[in-house]
């Protein structure tokens, strides 16, 4: 008896036909475990980046917005890359339009 070597290692399989071959049932676990991944975190994820998308997209001069730090303006001037934001009277800073994660209603900036 060898202590690095299993007798049941020794021992054949029973029965004729594909021995040692998984079937269709040795596939089901890790394709079901695929499928779960992509409904639970890819589909919902690439969902977020086209609304974020379309929300960059439709930025416009003089919506209220808030950054992803929290900041929160009116735009003044809108790029191709870059959003100029009023965030206090006379105050202007530059930002990518990236950055901005919400369009907020009209008058929340007077409410603060």
């Amino acid at each position: 008896m060898s202590f690095f070597i299993s007798d049941a290692m020794a021992q054949a399989a029973s029965g004729g036909g594909a021995a040692g071959q998984p079937g269709l049932e040795g596939l089901i676990l890790p394709i079901g475990l695929i499928v779960l991944l992509y409904f639970l975190m890819i589909r919902p994820q690439m969902k977020r980046q086209k609304e974020h998308k379309k929300l960059v997209e439709a930025l416009a001069k003089g919506d209220e917005v808030q950054t992803e730090g929290g900041m929160m303006g009116k735009i003044v001037d809108i790029g191709d890359n870059f959003v100029k934001l009023e965030v206090a009277e006379g105050t202007v800073i530059t930002l990518r339009r990236q950055s901005i994660v919400a369009v907020m209603p009209k008058g929340t900036l007077k409410e603060l």
